[in-house]
C-alpha cells in the first residue's frame, strides 16, 4: 500500500486507541475536529430520515483535518446509510478546509458493521486514486454518479462551478459555502427555481475551520486556537426540512407608510431595506437583502430575480439604466427581487 493510504490508517488506529474512540474525544472536547463536528451534527440531525439507504459522498474532504467521513462512519447505522464514500485531493493550494499537502489522492469507503459503531482501518477501505482527486474528473465523476447525496465543504473559489456538476448530475446535497454565493450566475437560478435553497444554518451565521495560515481576528469569546472565524458561512442544500416551511409573520404594512419603501431607480419594485420591514399588504416586486433566504418560504413567496444581468426578473429592468439596485442614485448592495403569494389588504 503507498504512503498516503497508509498514513491514513495510522490515524485511524489513533483515532480509536486514544480515550477508547470518537465518543470520548467528543466527551472530553479534546477532539481537535471538535468545532466542526458540533457544526456537523448540529445541521445534519435534521435530515436524518433523508438519508435512509442512501450512498453518501463527500468529494471535496480532507480526512486529516475533516469531521465530515468522522460523523457518517460512527452514525452510519443510526442513519441507515447503504454506503460512506470519500475522496481527498492531491496537493490542493490551502484553503479555508483543506491543508492539500497529500502525497497522493485517496478514497475511503466504508459499508457499516464496526463494532459500538466505532471502524477500524480493517472495517474501512483505503485505497489511492489513479488521479489527483479533484471532483471535476473522471474518475470522480465516476463516483458521484453512484451516491444519492452529496455532503461536504467544498472550496470557496470553485463554488459555481461545483454547484453546477451537482445540478448538471441530479444530485441531492448538503454543502457549505458562503452567502454571497447566493447571486453567483451558476447558483441563483437553482436558487429561483426552488432547487436549492438554505439550511437551518451555523450560530450567529458564522463558523470556524482549521486554517493554520490565517490569522484569526476575532474576540477572545470566539477565539478558537489553530481555526478561523469565517462570518457569513450558510449550509446550501437541496433536501427538505421543516424550517424552510415556517411562515414568516410580517407586521409591517405598505399602504400609508409609502415613503419607507421607495421604488429603485433601475427597478420596477420598491426598496425593503431589513427584511422584518417586509409589508404584509404589497403585491408588487419588492427589493430584499439577501439574508432573506434565512426565512424564505416557498408557499408564502417568489423569489423572481436578483439586481444582477443574469438574474434579471423579466419585465422589471428600466431601459436605459445600469444593473445593481439603486435609489435616488446611490447604489444599494445586492438585492433579491420577491413577491408576496397571500397579500393581506
Amino acid at each position: 500500500m503507498q504512503k498516503c493510504a497508509k498514513d491514513f490508517q495510522e490515524i485511524l488506529c489513533k483515532m480509536a486507541n486514544e480515550n477508547t474512540g470518537l465518543h470520548s474525544a467528543k466527551r472530553n472536547k479534546k477532539d481537535e475536529f471538535y468545532t466542526q463536528l458540533t457544526d456537523i451534527e448540529r445541521e445534519l440531525r435534521h435530515y436524518r430520515k433523508q438519508f435512509q439507504g442512501k450512498i453518501v459522498y463527500c468529494n471535496c474532504d480532507d480526512p486529516y483535518i475533516s469531521a465530515f467521513f468522522e460523523y457518517f462512519a460512527k452514525n452510519f447505522e443510526y442513519l441507515g446509510l447503504k454506503k460512506l464514500i470519500t475522496t481527498c485531493y492531491k496537493n490542493q493550494r490551502f484553503d479555508l478546509f483543506s491543508q492539500g499537502d497529500s502525497e497522493a489522492a485517496i478514497k475511503l469507503e466504508y459499508t457499516g458493521g464496526a463494532k459500538d459503531n466505532l471502524p477500524t482501518p480493517d472495517d474501512i477501505g483505503v485505497t489511492n486514486l489513479q488521479g489527483d482527486g479533484d471532483f471535476r474528473s473522471d474518475e470522480c465523476i465516476e463516483i458521484l454518479k453512484e451516491a444519492d447525496i452529496v455532503v461536504t465543504n467544498p472550496p470557496f473559489s470553485l463554488f459555481g462551478e461545483y454547484v453546477s456538476q451537482l445540478a448538471a448530475y441530479n444530485k441531492k446535497f448538503i454543502i457549505i459555502g458562503h452567502q454571497n454565493a447566493i447571486t453567483y450566475k451558476d447558483v441563483f437560478p437553482l436558487i429561483r427555481d426552488n432547487r436549492m435553497w438554505l439550511g437551518y444554518g451555523f450560530k450567529r451565521n458564522m463558523a470556524h475551520f482549521v486554517a493554520p495560515h490565517y490569522e484569526d481576528t476575532a474576540s477572545d469569546n470566539d477565539h478558537k486556537e489553530g481555526m478561523i472565524r469565517v462570518s457569513g458561512v450558510v449550509w446550501y442544500t437541496s433536501l427538505d426540512h421543516n424550517k424552510r416551511h415556517e411562515e414568516m409573520i410580517l407586521v409591517k404594512r405598505y399602504c400609508g407608510n409609502e415613503s419607507d419603501y421607495p421604488y429603485y431607480d433601475n427597478f420596477d419594485a420598491i426598496e425593503v431595506s431589513r427584511t422584518q420591514n417586509i409589508p404584509m399588504d404589497y403585491e408588487g416586486a419588492m427589493g430584499v437583502p439577501i439574508t432573506f433566504l434565512t426565512k424564505y418560504n416557498p408557499d408564502q413567496f417568489d423569489i423572481l430575480g436578483c439586481s444582477y444581468s443574469y438574474g434579471e426578473p423579466i419585465g422589471y429592468h428600466k431601459e436605459g439604466c445600469g444593473y445593481g439596485a439603486s435609489v435616488d442614485g446611490k447604489q444599494i448592495y445586492k438585492r433579491l427581487f420577491i413577491r408576496n403569494k397571500n397579500p393581506i389588504n
